[in-house]
């Protein structure tokens, strides 16, 4: 992290990490740390899978896979309202320009 960032401890599956923190980040980072701890945990409810390093890597799959489908889902409404911004566009220089022909004549 760039400049005036500090060491913050957090603790995930009962270990210590100092990790940098900028400034302004720290909320963020707290943040980011719960959600790990609440898939963990979900993880861990579901008694499918042993151990804390697979726990974790479990746990980080999920995040990253619901993060994957949310950037998908967020191009798709995009690209949707992109094409809705260009019709409407469209339909904005077809009216100008029926109106400049009419104000011709």
């Amino acid at each position: 992290m760039s400049g005036g960032s500090r060491p913050a401890s957090v603790t995930i599956l009962e270990k210590d990490y100092l990790v940098a923190c900028g400034e302004g980040e720290r909320d963020s980072l707290l943040a980011s740390v719960e959600l790990l701890k609440a898939k963990i945990q979900e993880v861990r409810d579901g008694g499918k899978v042993i151990g804390n390093e697979r726990i974790a890597v479990v746990a980080a799959l999920n995040i990253a896979h619901e993060y994957l489908e949310y950037k998908r889902q967020k191009d798709r409404y995009t690209s949707s309202m992109d094409v809705s911004l260009r019709r409407l566009q469209d339909k904005i220089d077809d009216v100008l320009v029926k109106g400049a022909s009419l104000e011709v004549q």
